[in-house]
């Protein structure tokens, strides 16, 4: 029997994420979008291709949730990109809204679901989803870990000439600037990458990687990366579907893990059909520490002005 998965948002990563999980024929596909005929017209699209890949999975467009109950896994993708004079915090509040309105209409219909939100700011927003859904942590999870390791683990091998399959590394901490690529525990052919690439070549890849989305947002000049990003939740979702115990970097609650608590970020994770099943502890150097502190500090401070905005709303109430 298929599984149901439920894809909230349309638009460019939503549509190819759908796109990539009606490929694998596994789930049945829910594509979620408030644009009238939008989800349903990507929706068909995507079905009329099941002859040519050879998949007899369903897939559905619709504005409403109805149609999602009961489903598996809830990919959130809903949000908005951030405009010119609209400020980090007026982005932060804006994706809070859509991604808690989100939250509330699936959870309402799948109680039983696996929450993966894909929304920016992500860690923010994973975290807005956890409290809002309040399902355990190990059903709550973000993607951003497998997307920045993913790009630097390009990066590595275009300037090292070889195979993407031959680099090994974790990117850890919150999904932005302050980003924590563990050098130390990075490897190609097993070989430890600090012994292949002087130190000041390998700050200035680490700072690519870092400005990775920005990069590419800055050369489509109307829109941001879908392909790699949609790809990295579908490498999720093939491990919970699989049940593949994969050890992936994701985003969940910390609840002293690294040294954290009451944070989501970005952590190497045992990924499998519960969802998180385990949340691994690698031995961070001094300075990977560090960073992963400074990264934790930048996303409480999202997380606190959303608290701050939800006591302000409850007493103009």
């Amino acid at each position: 029997m298929r599984k149901k998965i439920t894809v909230v948002g349309a638009g460019n990563v939503g549509a190819t994420v759908a796109q990539r999980l009606f490929d694998r024929g596994y789930a049945d596909i829910v594509l979620v979008d408030i644009v009238e005929g939008l989800p349903q017209g990507k929706a068909l699209d995507i079905l009329e291709s099941g002859p040519v890949v050879g998949s007899d999975a369903r897939c559905i467009g619709t504005n409403t949730y109805d149609e999602t109950a009961n489903s598996d896994i809830v990919i959130i993708t809903a949000g908005v990109a951030r405009k010119p004079g609209m400020s980090r915090d007026d982005l932060l509040f804006v994706n809070m809204d859509i991604v808690g309105g989100v939250t509330r209409e699936v959870v309402a219909r799948s109680p039983n679901a696996i929450l993966l939100v894909v929304t920016n700011p992500l860690d923010a927003m994973t975290q807005h989803a956890l409290e809002v859904s309040r399902f355990p942590r190990e059903r709550v999870i973000g993607q951003s870990g497998i997307l920045d390791t993913a790009r630097f683990r390009t990066f590595l091998a275009m300037e090292l000439g070889v195979s993407v399959q031959d680099v090994q590394a974790y990117v850890l901490g919150g999904h932005g600037d302050t980003m924590v690529p563990l050098l130390g525990y990075t490897t190609v052919g097993g070989v430890p990458v600090e012994r292949l690439l002087p130190r000041e070549r390998l700050e200035k890849i680490v700072q690519r990687t870092r400005d990775g989305g920005g990069e590419i947002v800055r050369l489509l000049k109307t829109g941001s990366a879908y392909y790699a990003p949609s790809a990295a939740v579908v490498q999720m979702v093939d491990a919970m579907v699989y049940d593949r115990k994969q050890v992936l970097p994701c985003c969940v609650y910390l609840d002293g893990e690294y040294g954290v608590r009451g944070l989501c970020m970005g952590v190497p994770v045992k990924l499998g059909a519960r969802g998180v099943e385990g949340i691994i502890e690698l031995d961070l150097r001094p300075d990977e520490a560090a960073a992963f502190q400074r990264s934790a500090a930048a996303v409480r401070e999202l997380v606190d002005k959303m608290r701050q905005r939800q006591v302000g709303a409850k007493g103009a109430a």
